[in-house]
């Protein structure tokens, strides 16, 4: 995975708002619905998505910069100078910071495991399952990964490139109407077992990355919705962006900032016997750009002659 600050194309000492700044234009610029053309944008979106991820966390960036995680959110751990990193390596370790004079740096990803350094080192006689009798030899071991995709491709499928723990890069294929925290089993793929025993699995968690206007809450989604002054007090209809497009949604009259409405079966489409899931539009009251004079005029008159106090419950 590329370095999120060369991704999001801004600078190490950039500010939080400079690099939210950076990822809005980003992600408005590679949304698919404006590169309906273009197969690669919706993975473009989603390294956009997964390097905000990473520096737009303020803690997560401080983890980042000090080098205790890496560009895919996970541990890095420092040590180990001066073993080898190339194929026949130690089973389950990703390699991390390149090679050369003084020796790589390894990243233990969730698929280590002691047993397998130690046979590498004994000629397999330490594996699990396979003791020094000659027992009966077990699978090889399972390995995890993650698969971090734009909320487009979990609504309609596709794939996502993924790296699995030996530094393996594998193209997984992604259902439609995947949730988030989904896993993915596949076969054959985790860690080679003892000579006659079948390999492990590998296990890949799906994680839709941050959408710039919806949150993915299950099968379910929240949009806050900016609706005007009159809009809020009058009710009006007003147009509602939605995962298969623009729908009207009926704002009664008297609506404060902060009520929620709901759309039905806007959410994630319907997969795997669930049903799809509900859009949760949270309405944010906003006042002009603007404010002339008729407007403040209006305003003074209802202090002065209606006031009225909204936090008396407070």
């Amino acid at each position: 995975m590329r370095d999120p600050y060369e991704v999001l194309g801004v600078t190490k000492s950039a500010s939080h708002a400079e690099i939210k700044k950076a990822y809005r234009h980003l992600a408005k610029k590679y949304h698919p619905d404006h590169n309906k053309n273009d197969p690669k944008a919706a993975s473009r979106l989603a390294e956009i998505n997964a390097a905000y991820e990473i520096v737009g966390d303020e803690d997560k960036k401080v983890k980042f910069d000090r080098g205790e995680i890496g560009a895919d959110g996970k541990p890095r751990f420092a040590g180990f100078e001066g073993f080898g990193g190339g194929p026949g390596g130690f089973g389950g370790f990703a390699k991390g910071g390149g090679s050369g004079p003084g020796g790589s740096r390894f990243d233990f990803g969730q698929g280590f495991d002691a047993a397998d350094i130690l046979s590498d080192l004994f000629g397999g006689a330490a594996r699990r399952g396979a003791g020094p009798g000659g027992g009966a030899a077990r699978r090889g071991g399972d390995v995890v990964a993650t698969a971090r995709v734009a909320l487009e491709t979990a609504v309609r499928g596709g794939s996502a490139r993924v790296v699995m723990p030996s530094g393996r890069t594998l193209d997984v294929s992604i259902p439609a109407g995947v949730e988030d925290g989904q896993q993915i089993r596949l076969r054959g793929l985790g860690q080679a077992g003892p000579v006659g025993a079948e390999p492990g699995d590998a296990l890949v968690t799906v994680r839709i990355a941050p959408h710039p206007h919806f949150r993915v809450e299950g099968r379910d989604l929240r949009l806050d919705l900016p609706v005007t002054l009159y809009e809020a007090t009058l009710g009006a209809r007003v147009p509602v962006p939605t995962l298969t497009g623009t729908v009207e949604l009926a704002v009664p009259p008297g609506s404060n900032g902060g009520r929620v409405l709901r759309l039905r079966g806007k959410g994630l489409p319907a997969a795997d016997s669930k049903p799809a899931g509900d859009l949760y539009v949270s309405l944010k009251v906003m006042l002009p750009e603007a404010l002339d004079a008729d407007f403040e005029a209006l305003m003074k008159k209802w202090r002065d002659g209606k006031p009225y106090d909204p936090r008396k419950g407070l």
